[in-house]
């Protein structure tokens, strides 16, 4: 839940005023027209720079995504092994009783009830949160790249740890670790995309990440189904230890490609970034979007408390968004199926192969819900559902082309009820913070044209 806090305060921090940048991209515009090149308005009124969708670009979104790979993965097996016997008896011999021994029970529903259980797959999650906070000082002071290695190593010593697991104990620390690597990942990998892809393949790239999430809980419902057939009881280690493919992929990927240009501009880097800039985009028309960039750093120095920042009433519509996004995401139950679909279809009377089976085809607390709820719990998932589709519906604006410096004129302050929240700032402020010659006049007193 914190999650999107974390990412708001980043970026709250990389921001910049709309104003600030419009009076930036007139002036740019006008000298790049006078040399004959420049950069086009998109169809929403947005900037879109001159750039070619390079290999190294898609090579680098292709490496960097894999991170969603392994994060879905993570997601997917658990549920699986947890419904494997060999797995239960050596791990929780107290669950795998009640499931083989059918008196043991009451109902049906709480054969799964045990806290031992739970803490295998929510460790991970928790784990996570954690690490978002830790994740964050990292993206920022070391940048995207060497935040995504690290999240590789957590990766690769996790799965170590849970495919030679002889104990609970051992089983967890693997979990932790594996959260770890789920907080530093998700908390570099979209930004990394994001900075990297060319403005009009900018959503599409992005999304490689989420698409590689829901490919990583396939392939592990898939892995599973197929372990779990193995004779002698150790498919599970085979079924935790696969994670270590995507981990290494990650981990590579993070060697082999560049740094981005905003992480090297924000850390004081400029030709490096320059240079970047211009190997990533294909061209050495680069100097409009270079000189945003480096204003949009220098103002994001500029704010010294983002955690008051954040609050402010401006702040209000992302922050209340991003915050009810991540609630309707837990409550209307899409995580808790993914993480137990193999045990939900035991459950309710699925042999363990057709339990895994029907886990391909469908995709903390939601085993100790399901015992006291019982089938309640599919009322209480759809009645979640149709607050979010109303809240959807009502309260999240469309942002298809705007890019995300202009939310403000272009989506909050066009919002039926955001736009009383947003504060006007005068052009005079504006005007002040840009020179004549598209030039940032701060106190730095850098000459970022060079």
């Amino acid at each position: 839940l914190l999650s999107p806090i974390i990412s708001l305060l980043i970026g709250n921090r990389f921001s910049v005023e709309s104003r600030t940048l419009r009076v930036l991209r007139r002036q740019t515009a006008l000298s790049q027209a006078m040399a004959g090149g420049g950069f086009v308005s998109s169809s929403a009124g947005g900037t879109e720079f001159e750039a070619k969708i390079t290999p190294i670009v898609i090579m680098s979104c292709i490496m960097a995504a894999t991170g969603g790979l392994m994060f879905g993965y993570d997601v997917g097996v658990s549920g699986g092994v947890t419904s494997m016997p060999a797995f239960l008896e050596k791990f929780f011999p107290v669950v795998a009783r009640k499931t083989q021994d059918p008196t043991l029970n009451n109902s049906n529903y709480c054969k799964y009830d045990n806290q031992g259980l739970q803490l295998f797959t929510s460790s991970l999650y928790l784990a996570g949160l954690t690490a978002t906070f830790f994740a964050s000082y990292t993206t920022r002071t070391l940048g995207r790249r060497p935040t995504m290695l690290i999240a590789g190593l957590f990766f690769i010593a996790g799965v170590v740890l849970n495919a030679a697991a002889q104990d609970l104990a051992m089983l967890i620390v693997g979990r932790i670790l594996l959260g770890c690597g789920v907080g530093f990942a998700n908390q570099a990998v979209p930004l990394f995309l994001s900075e990297i892809a060319p403005t009009r393949i900018r959503g599409a790239l992005n999304i490689l990440f989420q698409l590689n999430v829901t490919i990583g809980i396939l392939f592990a419902n898939l892995i599973n189904y197929g372990t779990a057939k193995i004779k002698g009881g150790w498919g599970w280690r085979l079924s935790l230890g696969l994670a270590g493919v995507p981990a290494v992929l990650l981990t590579l990927g993070a060697l082999l490609v560049s740094e981005t240009p905003n992480s090297l501009i924000e850390r004081g880097r400029l030709d490096e970034g320059k240079a970047v800039l211009r190997k990533i985009r294909g061209t050495d028309k680069i100097e409009p979007e270079f000189l945003e960039l480096v204003e949009a750093s220098r103002i994001a120095k500029e704010v010294k408390h983002p955690f008051r920042n954040l609050l402010k009433r401006k702040n209000r519509p992302p922050l209340v968004i991003s915050i009810a996004l991540q609630i309707f995401q837990q409550c209307t139950g899409i995580n808790a199926i993914m993480f137990y679909a193999p045990v939900l279809f035991n459950t309710v009377g699925f042999g363990s192969d057709a339990s895994l089976y029907s886990a391909v085809i469908t995709g903390a607390a939601f085993l100790s819900m399901l015992c006291h709820f019982k089938f309640g719990i599919f009322l209480f998932f759809s009645g979640w559902v149709a607050v979010m589709s109303v809240f959807v519906f009502f309260l999240v604006p469309e942002t298809k082309n705007v890019p995300i410096e202009e939310m403000t004129d272009k989506v909050w302050a066009q919002h039926w009820l955001w736009k009383r929240f947003v504060e006007e700032d005068g052009d005079v402020e504006m005007e002040g913070r840009v020179g004549v010659n598209g030039k940032g006049n701060g106190s730095n007193g850098v000459d970022y044209s060079s």
